[in-house]
Order: C-alpha cells, then structure tokens, then sequence
C-alpha cells in the first residue's frame, strides 16, 4: 500500500492550491506556459540544454552566494529484521536527483525513490508520495538504491479539467501521480501504475529490471527506457526496449526491440542467433526531445557481458549507438553506432543535447551526445549525417577464446576529444620516485594500448575507464555563445578476462571482478593529476576552448606518499557528474566531489565554491521564484548517508 504524508491528506481535504502555474484549487490553467524561472525538465528544456536564461546571479556577484535552505530525504540504511528479507540489508544509493521546479513548486525523487513536492522559496515540504519500493529488498546494480529525476505532463484529464501529472518510473513500474494532491492517478493503468516487463522479448525478473534515469513526455505520451545492473550477466537476462504509453490510460502505444529480433532492421549483425538471448543493450541514460518535430533522441547501453562478446559475435545493433525515433509511432528514423561489438562498457550514458549549430557558415539543427570514449558525437539531427566527418579506422584484434574483436572502430575527426585516450608506460604516475616505482610494479605483464584495445586474459589498461570520458552528468550547452560545457573522468581501468560458468553467464568469459578495476596505489590514481576535468568545446569549429581541473582531493594532498611535493591548485576528481550553464556567464557543478564550484564559462576561472554537508553526485540546476530570487540547488549524500538537498541564493 502506498502512503502520502499528513500534510498531503490536509492539501487534498482543504483543497489548498499547490504551487504550480495557473493552479486553481490544484488544478493547472491549460493555457499556462513555463516560465524563464522554472526548471520543469531534467535538463530545463526537453532538448537537454541545461542552460537557464537567469541572469539574477552572475560573475559579478557570485562570491555572494549563501545557503538559503536545506531538506533532508531522512532515508537511511534499512538492516536486519526491518528489510524486507531477513537478515539483509537495504541501502540508499547517492542521492543523484535533478528537481524539477514549476512556479514555486520543487518536485524531488529521493534515492529510495520516494516523490516530494516542496516549497521552493523555503524548501518547505507540501507533500509525499512513496512508492513503497524498498518492500521488494535492494536492487541488484551494486549502487544501492539511485534515481535521478522524474517527467511532468501538463494537460486535460480524463474528465476534461486541467491537470499535471508527474510520471515515476520505479524498478519494474511507470506510476502516475496528481502533482497537485501527491495521489495516485487511479484511471492510469491498475491503481496508478503499470508493469514494464508486462510485455518483453521473454520473459524478464521484474526484480533485475531498474530505472534510474527520468522519463520523457511527448504530447499524450511519456516514453522510457530501462536499466539493468552490470553484474546481470545470464541467458535471457533483461533485454533493451523503448516503450511509449498513454498518459492518461497507461497502455502502451509502441515499443521499439533495442536488439532487434528476425525480421527487424540490425538483426543480421548479431550473429549465431544471439539476438534471442543476449540481453542488456538498453537505454538507461536520459534522453532528449525535438518537440517540434516529434522526435525523440537516445543513447543505448552495452549488451551483456560488457567485455566478452564471443557468444554475440558481430557489430550488435543498437548497442552503443545514437538512435532518433519517431515519438508517435517508435519507428527509428536513424541511428549511429558509436562503438562496434562493445567490449569496454563504453555505454552512451549521457542524455543527447539538441541545438543550433553555426558551422562553415551554416546553420544546423544538431543532435550530440557525449561518449565514454572521450569524444563528442555531433549529428543534423534530422538526417542523421555527420556534422564533421567520422572515419572508420583499424583497431587491435583480441586473442581471448572465443572472441572476435570488430576491424575498426568510428574516429569523429571533430570536436576534439575531451579526455586522454591511450595508457602508455609514459603515462604512469612520476610524482616521486616511489609511486613511480610502485606504478611500474603493478602494471607489470599488462597490455598497454590506445582507444579500443580490447581486454585481454592478462589484463588491458583502458583510457578512458568504465566511467568515462563522459558520463550520465552530460554536456551543457550555452545557445548564446556556443559552447558545450563536458566533465571528464581522467583514470585508467584494468580489465582483465577470466572464464566464468556458462550455465550462469552469457558466454565463457567474462570480466575476473576478482581483479582492481581501477589500479591505485593506496588510494593514489597511477596516472598524473588532473583526475578530473572540466572542458569547453566551440561547437562551431569543434576546438576546444578551455580545459581545467574541476574538483579536488584534500585527503590525498595530506597522503603520507605525496609528503613535500608541489601539487597544483586543484588535482581534480572522478565522477559523472555534470554541469549546467546559465546566462549570467556560470557553470555550476561538483564534479562529483564535495565542493559546489562556479566557473565563469567565458575562461573556465573558478569564480565561487562553497563545501558542501556530503559527496554532491549529481547535476545541479537553477531556477527563481515568484519574487525574483534566483537559487541554485543540488543534492548531496554519499552512500547510506541521508541525502540533503542544498540551495544557494543571494542574500535577500
């Protein structure tokens, strides 16, 4: 049973008006459009911009910005007889969210995936919606629970009044939920909600099926993708597939196979067969809409396993590829396959950014997405055609079982890559004579190589690593100057490939999870700082504009190995987390540290930071309300910690 608070049942009885535009006794006037003070998408626009036209907060006075007010999720780790199995253990996850804000009302999705509306001025609770998510015990992805945002729809009911709805996709479920009330919308599927594994490929464990990223609405119709953790890893283990359903009725309108079966286009680049068990190769990260056109851009996952393809042999469409798709029928208009037969985990984890790009004296409504491989992949986002030429280029082959690697791999020639791309000798880790020593030690009798060399027995240093490049965080892009504004992960990974059993695994090899994935000397990268980066790219000529550290690490400045060595201001840190832009000349963003920086994103120059209470892992975002103060909020809150939602504004 789902509960709301006792503030929500004496807003549904007295029939107190939530702050929303136009809102009348909780309902919305249809006519009522978004402000330049709302934030009412994850990225501010469905086109992923995450630019905000606020200027109230700028360069000039930044310097000045302070804690106007906190909220505090409350949720903890659930242990022993309290979880739902006896015994185990039930965890929140880093509280990733991006609110979304409609005139005055902050909407929140909390690790365990409860749904808040809050005051946005004060950060005064209005009400609370829990799924009850944690009754089914912790998701199998190995992060705990995460959510990082959910979709409004603004329209007519069933009935014909105005009405929002905010759609929280959760695990297995799509529930639809009054955003004036904080109910249940019961006409929406069974009682508020629908089984997304209702109607796979085969049949799916609902209790493997995860979501993590918000949906998108389009019209009458939201649209969603699905996760499923890594470690996932068995025949018929939860497939990819884009579902698009009614939003006031719930069913659903399309579907499109991410691994397309017999019959369909792309079948023939999975080979053996291995369409009709190989799962994975799903679209877990947020997506973009072209409202005018209809149409909706996404970025798919690896299939599984994420490093041994030899029972998948083959390109294995739509896996790691950029795929636009028709928002009212799920036909796909095109695609780009970013990575071939995947072997790196080189998922497209960050949501598309749609805009208008001047290049060589045209004007070009682009689509671009940001790759784990460090590059940028920049489209006309109706035809699909390269904005600047993608070449295939000769990659090493593999020698595991089994496995055949693809011949080449796509090289963007521009934008420049944002991330380093290779691990050599020469990249190990000089600071001093020892770590160098131990540097050396540890890498001994592992493959070295460039951007696509595929994992090997002994173990293959991959630069960028399993985190990237780029990451969930994404780009922000500033339409007044154009600039895109991308954070990077600057640390190797070692994957190394053991046998596994095939009775419980996709193939004979997989990932040996026994080997350090990320090789540090205790605690130290085995590479040179930056660990971190921030990065502009003038998406007219695809140079970059500026790079800079972005995040630091105090612990390791006091490390006992780094004793009396200089090291600069600021020597980054790993982390997806990503950035937004705003029209007063500002990036904000953690980096995925403890640190709230503003840059002034003419230059990169850090102009502003404040500490923050916990770990800020997610995208910040801006907003205003009714009198005109502009805030700046993120949320915070490693894992099992209680999150809290932090939000800066000048002084009044």
């Amino acid at each position: 049973m789902k509960t709301c608070s006792a503030v929500l049942i004496l807003v549904a009885v007295l029939g107190i008006a939530a702050c929303s535009p136009g809102v009348s006794n909780g309902t919305p006037d249809a006519a009522a459009a978004f402000s330049d003070s709302d934030w009412p998408a994850y990225g501010r626009d469905q086109a992923g911009t995450k630019f905000s036209p606020l200027t109230t907060i700028d360069r000039s006075n930044v310097a000045s910005l302070e804690v106007a007010w906190t909220w505090e999720t409350g949720e903890t780790v659930i242990e022993g007889p309290a979880a739902p199995v006896r015994g185990s253990t039930v965890r929140p996850g880093t509280f990733e969210v991006t609110p979304i804000v409609v005139s005055d009302t902050m909407y929140v999705v909390t690790s365990y995936n409860r749904v808040v509306a809050l005051d946005a001025s004060t950060g005064e609770e209005i009400w609370e919606y829990d799924p009850l998510t944690t009754d089914f015990g912790q998701p199998p992805n190995g992060t705990g629970f995460v959510h990082r945002g959910i979709a409004m729809w603004t329209g007519e009911s069933e009935t014909g009044a105005p009405q929002r709805r905010i759609f929280l996709n959760s695990r297995w479920r799509l529930i639809a939920i009054d955003a004036a009330t904080g109910m249940e919308v019961e006409s929406f599927g069974y009682r508020g909600e629908i089984d997304l594994t209702a109607d796979m490929i085969w049949h799916t464990n609902p209790l493997h099926y995860t979501q993590t990223s918000p949906p998108v609405v389009f019209g009458d119709v939201v649209i969603l993708g699905n996760g499923v953790g890594d470690a996932i890893v068995y025949p018929y283990d939860p497939p990819g597939q884009l579902q698009a359903f009614d939003v006031l009725t719930g069913e659903r309108v399309w579907n499109l196979n991410l691994i397309p079966q017999e019959g369909e286009p792309g079948n023939e680049t999975w080979e053996g067969g291995s369409e009709t068990f190989t799962g994975h190769t799903n679209a877990w990260a947020p997506m973009a809409l072209d409202d005018e056109r209809g149409i909706v851009y996404l970025g798919v996952g690896t299939p599984s396993n994420d490093y041994y393809g030899g029972h998948r042999l083959g390109d294995n469409l739509y896996a790691e590829s950029l795929l636009a798709v028709d928002a009212r029928t799920g036909e796909l208009l095109w695609h780009f396959q970013t990575v071939h037969h995947g072997l790196w985990d080189y998922d497209l984890p960050a949501p598309p950014v749609l805009y208008t790009a001047q290049v060589d004296g045209r004007s070009i409504d682009a689509v671009a997405i940001v790759g784990k491989t460090g590059f940028v992949y920049v489209f006309d986002r109706v035809t699909g055609e390269p904005v600047w030429p993608i070449e295939e280029r000769a990659v090493p082959g593999s020698d595991v079982p089994g496995e055949v690697a693809a011949p080449t791999q796509p090289f963007p020639t521009l934008p420049e890559p944002f991330s380093r791309q290779q691990f050599t000798p020469d990249d190990l880790i000089d600071l001093t004579p020892e770590l160098r020593r131990r540097a050396v030690e540890m890498t001994r009798g592992v493959q070295f190589g460039g951007l696509f060399t595929p994992p090997t027995m002994q173990g293959t240093l991959a630069m960028p690593g399993i985190i990237g490049g780029g990451n969930w965080g994404g780009s922000a892009v500033d339409p007044t100057t154009g600039l895109m504004f991308v954070k990077a992960t600057e640390e190797a990974s070692l994957l190394k490939i053991a046998a596994t059993d095939p009775a419980r695994t996709a193939g004979d090899y997989g990932i040996d999870r026994a080997s350090n994935r990320s090789l540090r000397i205790e605690g130290i990268p085995i590479t040179n700082p930056p660990w971190g980066t921030l990065s502009a790219i003038d998406m007219s000529t695809g140079r970059l504009a500026w790079q800079v550290p972005v995040g630091d690490r105090p612990e390791l400045r006091d490390h006992p190995l780094l004793r009396g060595v200089e090291l600069p201001d600021r020597l980054g840190v790993q982390g997806a987390a990503g950035p937004v832009v705003t029209a007063g000349g500002l990036i904000f963003l953690t980096g995925g540290g403890d640190v709230l920086y503003a840059f002034d994103s003419s230059n990169g120059e850090e102009v502003w930071s404040a500490q923050l209470p916990a770990v800020g892992y997610a995208n910040p975002m801006t907003y205003g309300d009714a009198s005109g103060r502009q805030f700046v909020v993120i949320a915070t809150g490693a894992r099992g910690e209680n999150g809290i939602l932090v939000a800066f504004a000048l002084p009044e």
